[in-house]
């Protein structure tokens, strides 16, 4: 313990002062009074240690900065969380404390409703992957709970949330159709089930809106082969996106330009009859028509076969 100028009141009359007085005495007497001077500095040394040690004794009593903070108690964390999140729209800062309440209180039921508290907070900072690890986490740990379907809701969304526009890389669209396809099959009736096949369309139609983007490429440049395999998924794979009339206007076109007429009128046919007032059935009509030909449908055609609403 370094003593310093200040030291506890224990330790004061028993350190150096005392040590220098024996040793000024012992220095005054005859030699044989000299040696027992000498024997009464070593037994004034052997004092003083056992008082210095004293000292660190003491001050163990009023604790240390590197002594550990108790745990806080786990409501008292979680309405920390609760106050960050509502009051001060500190959406990051309250995830950290629900976070807390996981660490401190692991296996509480403030760590349960904590667990999926953070998912939510970290989806409305826009931290997706850290809310989608907690809505995993909480799923892993809690697959009975009435909470569950809103973790895997939360997984979807956030995946949904970061799709890129119909340019770009697709992963997270399927990602996030893969997601809330879990909630309407495994709980159809949660009050999420209904959000989920909404936004499971929407991210369907972006899908679709991509292979239509990467057929009119096709078509521009006249691979009409590689343009009726897009248009095919779309037809196949996304019938009840907004995209499937052009679909099979673009199939009228293509099958028209490699000269397969009665896949041309099948296409043709299959959109006058499920969307008779479609300006895409206009214009595949009009096609037809230049040519002396009328829109009919093949039964034995795939598209005929593939289109759910023939």
């Amino acid at each position: 313990m370094a003593l310093g100028n200040a030291r506890p009141a224990e330790c004061k009359g028993k350190g150096q002062g005392d040590l220098v007085a024996s040793m000024r005495w012992g220095s005054q007497t005859s030699d044989r009074s000299g040696r027992r001077g000498r024997a009464l500095a070593l037994l004034a040394l052997v004092l003083i240690a056992p008082a210095l040690g004293g000292c660190d004794t003491l001050s163990s009593l009023w604790g240390s900065k590197d002594d550990p903070v108790l745990d806080q108690p786990a409501d008292s964390i979680y309405n920390e969380g609760l106050y960050l999140l509502n009051v001060k729209r500190d959406t990051k800062g309250a995830a950290k404390r629900f976070e807390e309440v996981d660490r401190q209180h692991p296996y509480s039921e403030w760590a349960r409703k904590s667990l999926i508290m953070s998912a939510y907070a970290y989806y409305e900072a826009g931290a997706y992957d850290d809310s989608i690890n907690s809505a995993k986490r909480y799923i892993q740990l809690h697959p009975g709970s009435p909470d569950a379907a809103y973790a895997q809701f939360l997984i979807g969304s956030s995946y949904f949330d970061q799709i890129r526009d119909v340019t770009r890389d697709q992963e997270r669209t399927d990602k996030a159709i893969a997601a809330l396809d879990e909630v309407v099959r495994k709980y159809p009736s949660s009050e999420y089930a209904v959000s989920a096949k909404r936004k499971m369309e929407q991210a369907r139609d972006q899908l679709a809106g991509q292979q239509m983007l990467v057929g009119r490429y096709y078509m521009e440049r006249r691979d009409f082969g590689g343009a009726i395999n897009r248009f095919k998924v779309v037809v196949t794979r996304y019938q009840t996106t907004r995209h499937v009339e052009e679909a099979l206007l673009r199939l009228t076109e293509a099958y028209m330009a490699l000269g397969i007429v009665g896949e041309a009128q099948t296409s043709a046919a299959v959109l006058g009859h499920n969307f008779p007032e479609s300006r895409w059935y206009k214009d595949a009509y009009a096609l037809l028509n230049a040519r002396g030909l009328e829109p009919s449908e093949n039964k034995g055609s795939w598209i005929s076969r593939a289109f759910k609403f023939s």
